[in-house]
């Protein structure tokens, strides 16, 4: 290394023009991303809904501009880093690098753009989990089509010939001197050394500033970061997609296409998913088509058929808050209140799907119980309705069927699964009400009933699963404006976690959740008297006072039906279930004698005893953990004097739910050896 380049390490000058050309760079190619998003909407109105308006479409560009400042940052770094490496040794190279990498960036960016309008025409979605599948298909008759079907020589060259003027404009844009043509740099100078340092610090400033929005997404902090997770903010699905950039939607579908590789299901025969299916039912195992055995016929009514149902699946509402144990915490006066009702049902013991809300969304939706595959990136998913699923079913009986999310439509792609899945509606953060805070999750609980309770058609029976997020980090609901007591909660905290900050803010957020959930259900009750409401946690587990709670009290969820009609004794006396087993509760509780309906799960209100997830089974005495075989109960009270419990039929049970919801997404009702050599 000569003495000149040693010398630019100690050069402000370099460090200056390197930085002032980095940003430059960034400003550009955000630019540009921030354009096709806008040329992308133009071109694709037509695909917007009736109901977007101005004000939806300067949302998605404000949300989009925000999410490609991360895509922006990076394709800096790809083009500017090696360059600014070679630079130290050899200032032409440096400069033939950055050309060469700048070239191929803008040829790949402009290509990218090209092919999404035809992409979008062909799958109503920007790029995402099909183009990981192109190895699966027929290489050369996708490579005809691409040329026949959407001219792809022509897109190509077209493509090119624009990404050359993008090339050329960022060269010129580069050459700009803004602080000269400003006067900036002139009057920083004229300051002498306190100008020097001026403007030192306003260039590390606006570099550090533009450095941190690039970490975190588009944001200060990781609270409110922007991500394809959560990108989806207006109430329009095509203005959700328009939101992603290309570089960001490629991204999207390979971390979904990784999620549904990582899902490797499970290891049963078809043979042995019969006998076990046909034992679950008491039937002979003499048919391979798994309907035969899934297929339910109602009892008859328990209630009077309600004009509204609200599922409310609210997260991380843990059971452990409502035990006796805990009373003085006082983070649960709200549904402790509603359980005391003569109106209302309430199961003690009860299990997520899963460890995740997705799980609580999926098992909920389909009545399918964790087999660890990850549904909402299978394909089989966006095809129609699995036989089990809710909706369909409800919307037999006359309900008109929606899911209400806090958050984004993009999460988890939670919009087109759950309108593949059957619901008439889904109704995300874009449906929110416009003065809504909340986090990057989505709008705080109360806004999120508010407009469930104005967006309820009064003239309908409707259907509603209502899924909340305050109860999740980042944790940040202005608990002391919302009228939370802290030291009420503290007086009843162990003195070991007294000090505990975290942990109280946590804390006041259940008592959030659980204070908005119970003025829900008073508001519907008010509003529509013949109504059911049902409460749920999504999952548990995320944290508890004792640090190494029992199984019962780390995994459970309570399972709460009020309304109309309900009596606190319409669950049998040893109900235990788990999320699965709600749609049947339901539909045992409204379906007129004889109604046919197909669930792997059972009734609480009839025999149902036994509940099972992932990790764990419950029943109303004991529970354990399910993949120790043999299973080894443990008393959920150890001073009780509870019946022994028939061991051999949890762990049938277990295998039961866990393989019929295995094969039935994965293969289809038919059993048969040939459908699994055939997937492979």
């Amino acid at each position: 290394m000569t003495n000149s380049n040693t010398n630019q390490f100690k050069d402000w000058n370099n460090y200056y023009n390197l930085i002032i050309k980095g940003l430059k760079v960034f400003l550009f190619y955000l630019s540009v991303l921030s354009l096709c998003r806008v040329i992308f909407i133009a071109l694709l109105q037509d695909y917007m809904g009736a109901d977007a308006g101005s004000a939806d479409i300067w949302l998605a560009l404000f949300g989009g501009t925000r999410l490609s400042i991360q895509t922006a940052g990076l394709m800096t770094m790809v083009v500017g880093l090696p360059s600014a490496v070679a630079a130290v040794f050899s200032r032409k190279g440096g400069k033939i690098i950055f050309k060469a990498l700048s070239a191929a960036t803008a040829a790949v960016t402009m290509i990218l753009f090209f092919a999404s309008i035809p992409y979008y025409h062909q799958f109503h979605s920007r790029f995402h989990q099909m183009l990981f599948n192109t190895a699966n298909d027929d290489v050369y008759a996708l490579f005809v089509s691409l040329v026949q079907e959407f001219n792809l020589p022509l897109r190509l060259a077209g493509a090119l010939l624009v990404a050359f003027v993008v090339w050329w404009l960022l060269n010129k844009f580069i050459e700009l001197q803004f602080t000269e043509h400003l006067g900036i740099k002139g009057k920083l100078e004229s300051w002498g050394k306190a100008g020097v340092w001026a403007e030192k610090i306003l260039v590390i400033a606006v570099f550090y500033l533009v450095a941190r929005l690039v970490f975190f997404g588009g944001s200060l902090s990781w609270e409110n970061s922007v991500s394809w997770e959560n990108a989806g903010i207006t109430k329009d699905a095509f203005l959700n997609e328009a939101i992603l950039d290309d570089y960001q939607a490629i991204y999207r579908g390979y971390r979904m296409n990784g999620r549904l590789l990582s899902s490797e299901g499970l290891d049963f025969t078809p043979q042995q998913i019969q006998e076990l299916a046909a034992h679950m039912v008491g039937k002979n195992p003499d048919s391979n088509n798994l309907e035969d055995y899934i297929t339910r016929r109602a009892q008859g009514p328990q209630i009077e058929k309600p004009k509204h149902i609200f599922l409310i699946v609210s997260e991380s509402y843990a059971n452990w808050p409502l035990l006796d144990k805990y009373k003085n915490l006082h983070i649960a006066d709200g549904m402790r209140s509603v359980i005391k009702e003569q109106d209302t049902a309430y199961c003690p013991a009860f299990l997520p799907n899963g460890g995740s809300t997705v799980s609580a969304v999926t098992g909920i939706v389909t009545g399918l119980a964790d087999a660890n595959l990850y549904l909402t990136t299978m394909p089989e998913s966006f095809e129609a309705p699995y036989p089990t699923s809710i909706a369909p079913q409800m919307k037999e009986l006359g309900y008109d069927t929606t899911m209400w999310y806090a958050g984004p439509a993009t999460w988890e792609r939670i919009e087109p699964f759950v309108l593949s899945q059957g619901f008439d509606h889904f109704r995300g953060k874009g449906s929110m009400p416009q003065n809504a805070t909340g986090s990057v999750w989505g709008v705080d609980d109360e806004y999120l009933y508010q407009a469930v309770l104005e967006g309820v058609d009064p003239e309908k029976d409707s259907f509603n699963v209502i899924l909340n997020v305050s109860n999740h980090s980042p944790f940040n609901v202005e608990l002391s404006s919302k009228g939370f007591d802290s030291q009420q909660v503290i007086a009843g905290l162990p003195e070991e976690v007294k000090g505990d900050a975290e942990l109280i803010n946590q804390l006041g957020h259940f008592w959030y959740a659980d204070r908005e959930m119970a003025k829900f259900i008073k508001a519907v009750k008010e509003k529509y008297p013949d109504s059911l409401v049902l409460v749920v946690g999504d999952h548990a587990e995320r944290y508890n006072i004792d640090k190494t709670p029992s199984i019962y009290e780390r995994y459970g969820v309570p399972f709460i039906i009020t309304g109309k009609g309900v009596t606190p004794n319409l669950m049998i006396p040893k109900a235990a279930g788990s999320q699965i087993d709600i749609a049947p509760t339901i539909l045992e509780m409204i379906a007129p004698k004889g109604f046919k309906y197909m669930s792997i799960g059972s009734s609480l209100t009839r025999h149902n005893t036994m509940g099972v997830n992932y990790a764990v089974w419950f029943t109303r005495d004991y529970y354990g953990e399910a993949d120790i075989y043999p299973l080894q109960p443990i008393p959920i009270d150890a001073n009780g004097g509870a019946e022994p419990m028939d061991v051999l039929e949890m762990q049938i049970y277990c295998d039961t739910v866990r393989s019929i919801s295995w094969w039935l997404p994965k293969y289809g009702n038919i059993l048969d050896e040939s459908l699994m050599e055939a997937k492979k």
